[in-house]
């Protein structure tokens, strides 16, 4: 009976809630009133989960944030949050350069979940920064990539201003934002760009997709998933072959990578958490300093849904390993 529910559980059917979508139209027919209370309340509640997204060690305090114009676009102004330490006696900080997630089509950096990452990290000592970057329904991911890398740019040339140490970075990112993380550390690091990757200690990703292939594997059942890569990489891997192959993180990884820590659940059902397995072979396999770490209950964005012990050790591990990063005192263990 446990493995028929978890096979449920694992479904299309439910993974992308299309029983929800049955249930609407059986009542729209019985009554198109009834079936408009029920959307409204289905869409209240999915709102109302998202904005409640906060990682489990909630900060009281108040956190100063600085907002800033890195980039005009097609008359587009992308913003960049700043947050700062408590205690702000020290001259510069070492920065989390922190990127959201959304499958590159959607999310923004300063969605509740984003913010608590951002509060909890700035209440540990670093500055932290969130940016917002063009979304993959009109734009390319070249494009995204090329924000990713504006933002990172601005900070740095603005660092005596914004008080932040260019010489302790870590990049850190969420999904899509844990790609962009990857994507940029890998393949600057495969391409010896000494000038990118200057002051870059580390990078932290949150169940990233890092095989853009394996999206469309059976293990992702999330059409939205498939709907975003597709859209953003504008094809599938079929179509697009080597645009999907361009844009991996594991096709640019080298002995000279950064140090990485990935984080991942085994529930996971939008990336699917065997691409993590492979990372961590592949970073193992090349002697590149990296840590996995692991929840077994959970699932795509557990950090800022869950608060059970597992999830609270996962974040506080994160912190430490980001911490030994800077100090350059990592091992190829778990946090």
């Amino acid at each position: 009976m446990e493995k028929i529910k978890e096979q449920i559980k694992k479904s299309f059917f439910i993974v992308n809630k299309v029983y929800l979508f049955i249930v609407f139209l059986f009542i729209s027919v019985q009554d198109i009133g009834l079936g408009l209370i029920y959307f409204l309340g289905t869409l209240f509640v999915f709102i109302w989960k998202t904005l409640r997204s906060k990682v489990p060690m909630e900060v009281s305090e108040n956190i100063e944030v600085k907002t800033f114009v890195y980039k005009i676009i097609d008359e587009k102004q992308l913003k960049i949050d700043i947050y700062y330490p408590l205690d702000r006696s020290k001259g510069k900080y070492p920065l989390v350069y922190f990127c959201h997630g959304g499958g590159w089509i959607s999310g923004f950096r300063n969605q509740p979940n984003n913010i608590s990452w951002c509060r909890y990290l700035a209440s540990r000592g670093f500055i932290a920064s969130s940016i917002d970057y063009r979304y993959g329904y009109k734009n390319t991911i070249k494009d995204i990539l090329a924000d990713y890398s504006d933002g990172l740019e601005f900070i740095k040339t603005k660092s005596d201003k914004l008080k932040i140490d260019t010489d302790n970075i870590v990049l850190m990112g969420l999904s899509a934002g844990g790609h962009l993380a990857l994507l940029y550390s890998s393949f600057n690091t495969f391409m010896e760009d000494k000038e990118r990757m200057k002051g870059i200690k580390s990078v932290v990703a949150y169940y990233p997709p890092s095989d853009l292939k394996d999206l469309f594997k059976k293990d992702s059942k999330s059409l939205f998933t498939r709907f975003a890569a597709s859209r953003t990489l504008k094809g599938t891997p079929v179509t697009e072959e080597e645009v999907y192959a361009n844009y991996s993180p594991n096709n640019w990884l080298s002995e000279k990578m950064i140090p990485t820590l990935v984080v991942h659940g085994k529930l996971d059902r939008i990336v699917p958490f065997d691409s993590s397995i492979k990372l961590i072979k592949r970073l193992k396999a090349l002697n590149v300093p990296s840590s996995f770490l692991v929840h077994s209950k959970g699932f795509h964005s557990f950090d800022t849904e869950l608060k059970d012990y597992t999830t609270i050790s996962i974040i506080k591990k994160t912190i430490r390993f980001i911490k030994a990063s800077i100090k350059g005192d990592i091992k190829n263990e778990n946090y």
